[in-house]
This record gives C-alpha cells, sequence and structure tokens, in this order.
C-alpha cells in the first residue's frame, strides 16, 4: 500500500508528543508536512523527522497537492470550522475530540465528508486498542451477563497550569468536553447503549466545569442499566470503568483511557466463585493503531472503525449532560 501523506495543522504539544510521532512511526503513513508560525515549534518534530516540510500558515499546508490526510490538534472551539475547511480543500482529515462543541454542528461535518467524498473522522484512539475490542468482545458473548450497571471515572489535576487550554471557556475548555467523551464514549462502544435519563452535577471555575458527576440509564441491545460517570481537572489521577453483570464483572483500571501512560494495558475478568482472570496487552500504541486504520480505510475504502456517527452519539451525551446540570 503507498504510504499516505499526512500533514499537521499546527505545532501542539499533543501532537509533537504523542500523534506526529505515532504517524511517522506508522505503516503506510508518512509524517510528510507540518503548519506552523512558530520555526522554534517545528524544532520538536523535526527532531525525529528531519525531512519534514514546514508550512508557515494553515492555509499553505491546505493547499500543498501532496497532503492527503490532515491531522487537526487545534483548540477544542477551532475544530469545527478547520475540519471543513481541509474537507473543502479536499483533504481527508482526522480531528482532535471533541470534533465539535454540539452534536447538531458535526451534522455539518457529515454532510461535508460526504459532499467531498473524503474520511472526516475525530480522533477517539481508545476504540482501536485491543483491550477496548476485548471488552466488547465479552459483553457482546454474554460473558458477565445482563449488563446492569457502569461506573466510570477519569480525573487528573491541572489547577496550577491556569493558562492550560482546558482552563479556559474560550477555547472550549473543561473536564466534560476533554475527558467525558471517554467516561460515556467508552461505554457506549461496549454495550451499543444510549442514554435515557441522565442528572449531572457540576463544579465551575473561571467560566469552565472542574468535575462533574453524572448519573443515569442507558438502554441498549440487552436492556436497560443504571450508570455513573465522575470526572475532574482538580483530583488526583485516576482512570477507571466497571461494567458489572447479573454474572460477573469487568474492570478496566490500569490506563484503560491513556494506556501507553501505564506498564501495560489491562482488564480483570470477574467470575462466579472469586475467580478473575487478568488479561494484559503490553506494548501497544493505540495512536498508532488508529493512524495505521485511517490509512486503510483511505487507500482501501475499508470501513473506519469510529465513525462520525458515533461521535455524533457522545457529542449528543455531553450535550445532555449540560443541559442537566442547567
Amino acid at each position: 500500500m503507498k504510504a499516505v501523506k499526512w500533514g499537521v495543522l499546527g505545532a501542539a504539544k499533543f501532537a509533537r508528543e504523542h500523534m506526529a510521532p505515532a504517524i511517522h512511526a506508522a505503516s503506510g503513513a508518512e509524517l510528510y508536512a507540518l503548519a506552523t508560525s512558530d520555526p522554534a515549534k517545528a524544532v520538536g518534530f523535526q527532531d525525529f523527522c528531519p525531512g519534514l516540510k514546514v508550512h508557515s500558515t494553515y492555509e499553505a499546508l491546505l493547499a500543498d497537492p501532496e497532503v492527503e490526510v490532515v491531522y487537526i490538534p487545534l483548540p477544542n472551539h477551532l475544530h469545527v470550522l478547520w475540519t471543513l475547511k481541509a474537507l473543502a480543500a479536499g483533504k481527508h482529515v482526522l480531528t482532535e475530540k471533541p470534533i465539535a462543541m454540539h452534536a447538531h454542528e458535526i451534522d455539518q461535518i457529515i454532510h461535508a465528508r460526504d459532499a467531498a467524498k473524503k474520511l472526516a473522522a475525530e480522533a477517539y484512539m481508545i476504540v482501536f486498542h485491543p483491550q477496548w475490542r476485548r471488552v466488547k468482545e465479552l459483553v457482546e458473548q454474554g460473558a458477565i451477563g445482563k449488563v446492569l450497571h457502569v461506573d466510570a471515572a477519569f480525573s487528573y489535576d491541572n489547577r496550577a497550569d491556569t493558562t492550560n487550554i482546558r482552563n479556559r471557556p474560550e477555547t472550549g475548555g473543561g473536564g466534560v468536553r476533554d475527558i467525558g467523551v471517554y467516561t460515556y464514549g467508552s461505554v457506549r462502544f461496549v454495550t451499543g447503549a444510549e442514554p435515557i435519563e441522565l442528572h449531572a452535577k457540576l463544579k465551575r471555575e473561571n467560566g469552565v466545569d472542574t468535575w462533574a458527576h453524572v448519573t443515569g440509564e442507558l438502554s441498549g441491545p440487552t436492556g436497560r442499566f443504571t450508570y455513573s460517570a465522575m470526572t475532574s481537572m482538580r483530583l488526583f489521577l485516576r482512570q477507571e470503568v466497571v461494567f458489572q453483570g447479573e454474572k460477573g464483572m469487568i474492570r478496566v483500571a490500569n490506563g484503560p483511557f491513556n494506556a501507553g501512560l501505564h506498564d501495560q494495558a489491562q482488564l480483570e475478568w470477574h467470575q462466579p466463585g472469586q475467580k478473575v482472570t487478568t488479561e494484559r496487552f503490553p506494548g501497544v500504541d493505540q495512536y498508532k493503531l488508529q493512524v495505521e486504520a485511517f490509512g486503510r480505510s483511505v487507500r482501501t475504502g475499508e470501513a473506519y472503525g469510529c465513525p462520525l456517527e458515533f461521535v455524533r452519539g457522545t457529542q449528543a451525551m455531553i450535550d445532555m449532560v449540560f443541559a442537566s446540570a442547567r
């Protein structure tokens, strides 16, 4: 398969540390170009990709005929604008989550995607990690019986970094948009369920949510189950999702969302008689897997594992959370 040429729109720290190296390392991908007005910011990318082409404006990168896919790691409030511009320029586009601030904005992107006949997607990498595919498989096979309750939590503490875009309302900050996509979307992915009732409590600082607790019910192929999720940007690091069923329980706690930050991803399958089966997934780069899946879809037409229609459902759930909190 001919390598897909990628361009990165903006020299974001996350792009430099995670996604650009993943693109560079991925099979079937070439990290070809970067757009940044500050040459100093390009150095960190050129350290591992010396031949990287650097454009001084975003528009120049979009006009580059060699760039096939544009990766967008810009602040949240700019995602829709530049995703639409990339599609209009005839590029495939992978945009960081959340791809939009509201669910109805994703309808615009879907329409533009279909009109351009290009692939557009949100960079929701966890669905490409084998631990999450395994959890989904176990649940669908009835390994824990009917799902009756799910708990999810994701927290970190960034109170000291007041300039961080997550702490700024004008850039679409807040914990729900930053990490609620994981505590909500992962459960939707595994169970195929959608919320039918949600109640949310939020704490805010400077116009952004720093803590959110959501309870309610979801309904899916195997029926209804209760749900509880907590996200916070002011608590000690925690990542955990527990699926509790009639006949067992699955616990994903060793970095279910940032698996690369831990020794290795793993899940625990609890069964009757105090039997616990631990499955481990060492050495997996979920960002690299995401890039490779995107490239296969571009080159072969293979169905992409996280379409915008799924992403819209998670954003609709986020919209429900904010509506309930109001």
